[in-house]
């Protein structure tokens, strides 16, 4: 049975709230039968009804805040070197917080954002051996190393930690 495509978006959703982990475009489109650029169709045509989607290298996910439970999420500017990427991570996860994105402000582009969902450190080690190895080089060269993180965080205590600790190494600019 061939499902039509407002009954395929609606099982997508559902599919994405009941993960707590991303599911790439070739899974959905084996589970509903479609091609990864029906997914992707899909998934743009969701976004643009306001649905929070995260598209991050893992996969999809559905992007649940921690603001409902207290927690609280910052945008903050950051400059440091390829070779600190990790240390730049670890001082995010290791509060227990979540560095949710990337994004840039390109002269000719203006804003350019890409999500990252990291909230480990084995999210962070993960995404830094993807980035050694990749010909492609970070958004933060386009800018002198200057880029910007939506940092989600449990509490304004770990908020607070977060940045003490990014603004102690050098990274954070106020």
């Amino acid at each position: 049975m061939v499902m039509d495509g407002d009954s395929r978006r609606e099982a997508i959703m559902n599919c994405l709230m009941e993960r707590t982990t991303p599911i790439n475009g070739m899974e959905l489109a084996k589970r509903f039968g479609v091609s990864r650029q029906v997914i992707v169709q899909d998934i743009a045509l969701l976004r643009a009804k306001n649905r929070d989607i995260l598209s991050t290298n893992k996969g999809y996910l559905l992007f649940q805040s921690q603001e409902k439970n207290g927690g609280v999420t910052e945008v903050i500017m950051v400059r440091h070197l390829s070779e600190e990427t990790l240390d730049e991570m670890r001082s995010i996860v290791d509060f227990g917080g979540s560095m949710l994105d990337v994004s840039i402000d390109h002269d000719l582009y203006g804003q350019i954002r890409v999500d990252l969902l990291i909230r480990n450190i084995r999210d962070a080690e993960e995404f830094v051996e993807k980035m050694t190895h990749s010909t492609s080089k970070p958004l933060k060269e386009l800018t002198e190393g200057c880029h910007y993180h939506t940092i989600q965080a449990p509490s304004a205590k770990a908020m607070k930690l977060i940045k003490e600790d990014l603004a102690e190494k050098g990274y954070l600019i106020n």
